[in-house]
């Protein structure tokens, strides 16, 4: 009895201890996330326009967004791999940290008129958002069974904020310092969200849900090539990984040309800006119901219909002409909700699919082909709506929506872990 009793006192200590720190990592996400969110909506606002304007090209203004996003898919292997063998903080503060850098180099070119270098930067400006990802696994390591959606979707709420006020802010800062002064304040709130998660993320919520792993001292496998295999073991991760990278490629690729299409009708980077912030508002401010509905309704339902979602916003985005920010804002609030269904169920989904050592790598892979995807999705946007038009690029959406909506309708009996 009393071997019993000590156990079941145990269990309520750890359970108590990991309570308090899962506390202590939601609120410092999501101080991480409103810092993040406010630095990758002031490059996102205006990283096309700037391209365009200091190339003279739409196909490289379409490139900016090409290069953050595909910045962020090379970023996460390294961050996955820190991951693995350290934790989250030294992944997360090592994202935030390049995304200042490339903010910088941003600065840099855009003060000097150099398209070429503006590209590089932004590639490192992507690590911002690879760690704005990466935050939202991190959310779900100490989670309780049947909470994994609910928090992680409050750390993607979190970006709300920051995110729908940065685009806001491009159009003021770039009046008052030009596009310089954007990329400058985007380095700073970059440095304060990197130097928030390095003092506040202790302990680590990974090295904290290893301690109370079966496996938790068999050191981890940090190779994504583990991934591809969890992957072929798990219909249920398959399921979620492919529907987390067609939301996300679908959703960079109609998102980073409407202000090129916006400013072809002449609506300057105050409309476009408030388009973006809408779109924003879109991914992140409901991302707490769209959790909710998710653990309580299944993740596989919650997906299809931000498949649904994705293809109503290309329904309405697509016909509406330059210029139209009325129209363009209302498809791109549609994007946003798609986005949200896809990342918050499709990532929750992955997480409970796999054992807590071999989550890094998992989730690194997801992270490298969603943006990998998004980064071919956007080249393949700019070229589109060079050569042929917007409405196309809302046409070939989808392509890339319907079939992931048809292949949930059918897979949904066995997707669940």
């Amino acid at each position: 009895m009393t071997t019993v009793g000590s156990g079941q006192a145990w269990a309520a200590r750890q359970s108590a201890y990991r309570a308090a720190v899962q506390r202590r990592v939601l609120t410092v996400l999501t101080a991480g996330q409103v810092l993040g969110g406010m630095g990758v909506g002031l490059g996102v606002a205006a990283g096309t326009l700037v391209a365009r304007e200091m190339s003279g090209s739409d196909t490289i203004g379409g490139l900016a967004q090409t290069s953050a996003v595909l910045g962020a898919a090379l970023i996460a292997v390294p961050a996955a791999r820190l991951s693995a063998g350290t934790g989250r903080r030294a992944a997360l503060t090592f994202g935030y940290g390049m995304g200042a850098l490339g903010a910088l180099v941003a600065a840099l070119a855009a003060a000097l008129g150099s398209w070429p270098l503006f590209l590089a930067g932004l590639l490192l400006f992507g690590g911002a958002s690879a760690a704005g990802y990466a935050a939202r696994y991190s959310a779900t390591d100490l989670s309780r069974p049947g909470h994994a959606a609910r928090d992680l979707s409050i750390v993607v709420w979190a970006s709300t904020g920051g995110a729908v006020l940065g685009p806001l802010l491009a159009g003021k800062t770039d009046a008052l310092g030009g596009h310089a002064g954007i990329y400058l304040l985007a380095t700073a709130v970059f440095a304060l969200a990197t130097l928030g998660i390095f003092v506040g993320l202790r302990p680590d919520p990974l090295q904290v849900a290893r301690l109370g792993s079966d496996r938790g001292e068999i050191p981890p496998d940090r190779s994504l090539r583990t991934g591809l295999r969890v992957l072929g073991r798990s219909p249920s991760a398959r399921v979620a990984v492919m529907a987390i990278t067609v939301s996300h490629t679908a959703m960079v690729a109609l998102m980073s040309m409407t202000p090129v299409h916006l400013d072809h009708g002449g609506a300057g980077l105050g409309a476009v800006g408030v388009v973006i912030s809408l779109h924003i508002a879109g991914m992140y401010a409901f991302s707490p119901l769209v959790g909710w509905c998710a653990d309580q309704f299944g993740h596989v339902p919650v997906l299809l219909g931000g498949q649904i979602l994705l293809a109503l916003a290309a329904v309405v985005a697509g016909p509406a002409a330059p210029g139209s920010v009325a129209q363009a804002a209302a498809g791109l609030v549609l994007l946003g909700l798609g986005w949200s269904c896809g990342i918050v169920a499709g990532s929750a989904l992955l997480t409970e699919s796999v054992p807590v050592d071999l989550r890094p790598s998992v989730q690194g892979l997801s992270d490298l082909l969603m943006n990998g995807g998004a980064a071919l999705g956007a080249l393949l946007a700019g070229a589109v709506v060079a050569a042929l038009s917007y409405a196309a690029l809302s046409a070939l959406l989808l392509l890339l929506a319907l079939p992931m909506g048809t292949l949930l309708l059918f897979a949904r009996r066995l997707a669940e872990p």
